[in-house]
Formats: structure tokens, C-alpha cells, sequence
């Protein structure tokens, strides 16, 4: 399964912790240095697709947080552990068969 880059930095945001939702979009701007921006309703969408496909679920703890008005807080599954493990394999591929092309001249090195 490919993953959509904001739903790749979805899974990556929750992989060493649970977060709420607004932690989620704060962690994918993060580590997308910016590049990839989710707006609450498309985050939301995201949000619901990855539940969907059974890669992120609502997490029964609230870490860290006692704060009443925070809505719930996710966490990645083991499914969603293995696509986020697998688009990275897939991503290195990616990278690696490039790295085997001279730069802008089409031969392999």
C-alpha cells in the first residue's frame, strides 16, 4: 500500500507516542519541515481513512494531559506500524534506485 505523504506523516507523528489531533497536525508540520500542511477538515479526513484501514485507533489513555477539553488522542497500530515500516522500505528503494543514475545525465554510475 502507498501512502498519501500527509497520511505517511500521520503515522509517523504517532509513532513514538499517543497524540490528540492538533498534536498530530503540529508533529506533521514538524517533521515535514513544512512541506506537507493538513488543515483541520482534510486532517480529520486523513484521520478517518487511516481509522478506517485499521492503521491508527483511539487511544483509551490521555498521556500526559488532563485537560477535559482535548478531544481523543491516537495511537498507531500494529498495522500501521508495519505500512509506516513498509512505505519506508519503499521510499529507501526509491532513493537507492536514483542514487544508481548519474545526475542529469540518464547513465547509470
Amino acid at each position: 500500500m502507498t501512502l498519501k505523504p500527509a497520511s505517511f506523516y500521520i503515522l509517523l507523528a504517532l509513532a513514538d507516542r499517543s497524540r490528540h489531533g492538533y498534536g498530530i497536525m503540529q508533529a506533521v508540520r514538524e517533521r515535514s519541515s513544512g512541506s506537507v500542511t493538513v488543515r483541520t477538515a482534510s486532517f480529520y479526513r486523513h484521520l478517518a481513512r487511516l481509522i478506517e484501514a485499521g492503521l491508527v485507533a483511539e487511544s483509551a489513555d490521555r498521556p500526559d494531559d488532563d485537560d477535559p477539553r482535548r478531544g481523543a488522542y491516537y495511537d498507531l497500530t500494529p498495522a500501521g506500524r508495519a505500512a509506516l515500516d513498509a512505505e519506508r522500505a519503499r521510499l529507501e528503494d526509491l532513493l537507492a534506485a536514483a542514487d544508481t543514475w548519474a545526475p542529469g545525465r540518464g547513465e547509470r554510475r
